[in-house]
């Protein structure tokens, strides 16, 4: 295997080679931190998304105490309520990705870098101060080398000048002798430069093969593992990069599984069937309507059923223009009062006193006194609280206490559910007293753990709060039970309709309806007779809104003279000609018109009526 050994080669080619390992294994160090920046953004991505899923499952979970929580009874909301709830698992997942890489990705390697940047920076430092010695080596031999080469150049000169010396003649014996020791002297000091060049020499050379040998390669083959650990961390972190992801990816998984299975176990039928069950009404539909023969002015074809009917034979509405196929449901409440107010008490007789057949086309007298509608319904409204209807409950009108502008089925559901609530409080009361009795009767029997006595004015509230509760228990299960039938109906009121829509047969199921009906729109219940709802949405108001007059149906001419005083009548005078848009439907009252912005109710005693033949007639709306 090659190592890094083959980068000693040559002195100064060595030297640049380390130079060069050192800017590699900083470079190394870089990578390395570089991929701990990279993992640690990725963490902080992971808790950023868990972060977002967590809250945007929270935005969309139901409010506690609120509509939107009782719309989770449907198995779509449960459906969604169940993915909310996964994805919450979800985001937890990637929290767990978060905590791990951070543990044993980013830690790890954060701490692995510090001991890394430690060994590098002694292996170099152990390179430098190896070549730092065999460059005092070199110094040394370089020193050696150049006293040899002093002493042996001053021998040379000191011998040279005493075979000089010694072949003058002139020269004394003593300096001739001077000049060979000078020789001599320097001969051997020669010598002995070089026996310590020689060994200056010797110690180099060994100290440069352990250098380059041995010193040099230990040490940068220790660099080199350290840097091939450095890769292997590297590659075992992406390993773990990965598995941690892989880790969470079966959770995950069932987290989408659980999804999917929320998402087959909605079942639309069971849907329908809990909105058939939160929006029963209770009420009947209406049975056919029957044909109404027209050719035959006076006996008419009635039907029970019949939204406008008269069990007497009293003329039957008409429709005419726009105003056919139109509902008085779908009217506004001035237009309906309008149609509906004829006076509130029955008209006065003519003038004079004569037979019955002496006024012409005066009313008829029936065999019972008949109550005129308009007087019921107006008692209706003056003898009983108005009861906001469905259009002002949508907008947050309160309802009565005793649920009754609901249907009959919701209204069953609301007073059984205050009934349950209110039998829970009695038996949370009940519960507290039993404790705070068996607690007095410790006291009795124990003295010093507490008095007796200061337990009876707690007893004495629960009682009262028990006997309200009770109380109230009490009405609502009556009320519960009228709804469903176990009872009579017990308010006056209640009876004395039901008693006018029995007894006078001139009225039409519709007017039965009608007396139930408030002012706006809204009607209270009664348990023998189930009617349709009658409040209209807003939206309807201005489509029916262009109601056009009721068209004439005949003429009729004054008979006497009547000053209308009351709200709904109009005066004439005697001899006027007036146009005819309702005849009398059995209370005594003609509907007549002067003039397009004048019209009202007159006795029919008082006029005598022109009806015109063909004349299909004004709708009534009763």
């Amino acid at each position: 295997m090659t190592t890094w050994f083959a980068l000693t080669t040559g002195k100064q080619l060595a030297e640049d080679q380390f130079d060069s390992l050192e800017k590699h294994t900083q470079w190394g160090i870089d990578i390395l931190e570089k991929y701990i920046k990279f993992v640690k953004e990725r963490t902080e991505i992971e808790l950023n998304y868990a972060k977002q899923l967590r809250n945007l499952s929270k935005k969309y979970q139901p409010k506690k105490n609120s509509k939107e929580e009782d719309e989770y009874k449907y198995s779509s909301c449960k459906a969604f309520l169940a993915t909310l709830n996964e994805m919450n698992d979800y985001a937890g997942q990637h929290e767990v990705i978060s905590e791990n890489m951070t543990s044993q990705i980013t830690t790890e390697l954060a701490r692995y870098v510090q001991e890394l940047k430690q060994e590098r920076k002694s292996h170099f430092h152990d390179g430098r101060k190896a070549q730092q010695h065999i460059e005092t080596c070199w110094k040394q031999l370089e020193s050696s080398k150049r006293r040899f080469e002093r002493d042996c150049k001053e021998a040379d000169r000191a011998q040279q000048y005493f075979e000089k010396m010694d072949a003058d003649i002139n020269v004394t014996k003593a300096d001739v002798e001077k000049a060979r020791q000078q020789a001599q002297l320097r001969q051997q000091m020669a010598e002995d430069s070089k026996a310590e060049y020689s060994s200056t020499l010797q110690k180099f050379n060994h100290e440069q093969h352990e250098h380059y040998h041995t010193h040099i390669p230990n040490i940068f083959q220790k660099i080199q593992e350290m840097e091939e650990r450095r890769i292997v961390r590297i590659g075992e972190s992406m390993k773990t990069f990965a598995e941690v992801d892989r880790q969470v990816v079966p959770i995950i998984g069932k987290c989408l599984d659980e999804i999917t299975r929320a998402a087959e176990s909605i079942h639309q039928k069971n849907d329908s069937q809990l909105v058939i069950e939160a929006f029963k009404s209770g009420f009947e539909p209406p049975g056919d309507v029957d044909f109404e023969d027209f050719t035959q002015p006076i006996k008419r074809a009635v039907s029970e059923s019949s939204l406008s009917n008269s069990k007497e034979g009293k003329p039957e509405s008409r429709f005419s223009g726009k105003s056919k196929g139109k509902l008085w449901p779908f009217i506004k409440k001035n237009k309906l009062m309008s149609l509906l107010t004829s006076p509130h008490q029955p008209p006065p007789p003519p003038p004079f006193s004569g037979s019955p057949s002496a006024v012409p086309n005066g009313p008829q007298s029936p065999k019972q006194q008949k109550e005129p509608l308009s007087h019921r319904f107006n008692e209706f409204m003056t003898s009983k609280p108005k009861i906001h209807c469905f259009r002002s409950l949508k907008r947050g009108g309160a309802g009565p206490e005793d649920f009754s502008n609901l249907p009959p089925e919701q209204r069953r559901k609301k007073l059984q559910q205050k009934v349950d609530e209110l039998n829970k409080d009695i038996q949370k009361e009940m519960d507290q007293r039993d404790a705070l009795t068996k607690m007095k009767d410790v006291y009795i029997k124990n003295p010093q753990m507490g008095d007796a006595a200061s337990v009876d004015h707690k007893l004495a509230e629960l009682g009262q709060n028990l006997e309200k509760l009770r109380s109230e228990a009490q009405k609502f299960e009556g009320w519960l039970a009228e709804v469903e039938g176990r009872l009579p109906a017990r308010t006056e009121q209640t009876r004395r309709q039901s008693g006018v829509c029995e007894s006078q047969n001139t009225l039409t199921v519709n007017n039965c309806a009608q007396d139930r009906e408030s002012p706006d729109g809204s009607y209270t219940e009664e348990p023998s007779q189930e009617s349709e709802m009658k409040a209209p949405p807003t939206d309807f108001d201005d489509e029916f809104d262009d109601e056009e007059p009721l068209p004439t149906i005949g003429t009729c001419k004054a008979l006497y003279t009547f000053e209308g005083q009351n709200e709904g009548t109009i005066s004439v005078t005697e001899g006027e000609m007036l146009f005819v848009i309702e005849e009398d439907k059995g209370d005594g009252w003609t509907r007549i018109r002067r003039n397009e912005d004048e019209e009202g109710y007159v006795p029919t005693s008082y006029v005598e009526v022109f009806l015109e033949k063909n004349a299909k007639g004004a709708m009534t709306y009763i």
